[in-house]
């Protein structure tokens, strides 16, 4: 025998009256609404820490793609270069987020390498800046990691945004692993 539910069980979806009313209060908070469960000064701490790791991710990956040298290093380079202009997407969708949740994007050079998670480390090799990289990408998996699982639900919009970069930085992670097998072959 089916059991049915309870006549008195909430609906799943809010009235639309109560909905309309709602988005009326508070218009000038944009996007935040009151149904944002997470502590929004502190989401965007946690962005602001992302987007310099980003930027200085940025930095070390142009830097290593200007300075790649050796036999290898046209292939190597253009991993480099591919991985600093997806990092530099990455960046912009965390600072659009930030304004977003109606916060600052920290963009001051001002403190940025005590900011990101991940070291600026230029490397004196090619095994050395692919070694380098593959650390700071370590550093990114386990960073973004935390962040989503902190987030959890209370913003499902900046908890996919990360784990869509943490896939990538997953990927640059295997990439850069590749690389150095091939290259101690």
């Amino acid at each position: 025998m089916a059991k049915t539910a309870p006549a008195t069980q909430q609906p799943f979806l809010t009235d639309i009256k109560t909905l309309r009313a709602r988005a009326r209060k508070h218009i000038e908070d944009g996007a935040v609404t009151a149904g944002y469960q997470a502590d929004r000064a502190v989401v965007i701490k946690l962005l602001n820490e992302a987007l310099a790791t980003e930027l200085v991710c940025i930095l070390r990956y142009k830097r290593h793609y200007f300075m790649a040298g050796g036999i290898n290093a046209d292939t190597v380079a253009q991993e480099f270069l591919q991985h600093a202009t997806e990092e530099q997407g990455h960046a912009d969708l965390i600072a659009t987020r930030i304004v977003q949740l109606n916060g600052e994007p920290d963009f001051s050079p001002d403190g940025l390498a005590m900011r990101s998670h991940a070291e600026y480390v230029e490397g004196g090799s090619l095994i050395e800046m692919i070694k380098e990289d593959l650390v700071a990408e370590r550093i990114a998996i386990e960073s973004y990691g935390e962040m989503i699982r902190y987030i959890g639900d209370k913003d499902i919009t900046t908890g996919r945004m990360l784990e869509t970069i943490l896939a990538m930085e997953e990927e640059h992670a295997n990439d850069l692993s590749s690389l150095l097998e091939d290259l101690n072959r």
